[in-house]
């Protein structure tokens, strides 16, 4: 008994282990953190700004700095779907993330139903259990600091709706 025991407590470490993995390697994280601790943060340095209201305060950019943001949902073969975000003039840069802000790169914020499920450092994710019904899937652009980027106050947004059966 006492084996089995220490044998299923050695699966739960490494099955997560290996989930957790796959996870990252496929640009999804996890992103719940609290916006009050500051240790949370790994020294961010928003200037004197809370970092809860850096997440809303939008980055504005000049028109001809503005990327292009498109995305694709599609039903993958297997199960759930695929979603697919096409950018031009913007550059995912997972290794800059919750680092300052540099032109022209970051990472994308992706919600469903307006829930924010995490954030996108590549330009595929796995949407394994979307709801069923009609559903909305939007994505943001994202400065390495977190503040979405805007132009004339709105956001850099993609959104698809659709049915899920």
């Amino acid at each position: 008994m006492d084996r089995s025991l220490a044998l299923f407590a050695i699966g739960l470490v490494f099955g997560g282990g290996i989930g957790f993995a796959i996870a990252a390697s496929n640009g999804v994280t996890f992103d719940g953190h609290d916006h009050g601790d500051p240790a949370a943060h790994g020294g961010m340095d928003h200037g004197g700004t809370d970092h809860a209201q850096m997440h809303g305060q939008p980055l504005t950019l000049i028109d001809e700095d503005t990327p292009s943001l498109a995305i694709r949902v599609t039903p993958d073969p297997m199960s759930g779907h695929n979603l697919f975000v096409e950018t031009e003039g913007f550059a995912f840069a997972p290794q800059n993330a919750s680092g300052d802000h540099q032109p022209g790169e970051g990472h994308a914020h992706v919600y469903v139903n307006g829930t924010k499920i995490g954030r996108l450092y590549g330009p595929w994710l796995h949407l394994p259990d979307l709801p069923k019904g009609e559903v909305t899937v939007e994505v943001t652009l994202n400065a390495n600091d977190h503040r979405p980027f805007a132009v004339n106050g709105a956001p850099i947004t993609a959104r698809e709706v659709l049915t899920v059966e």
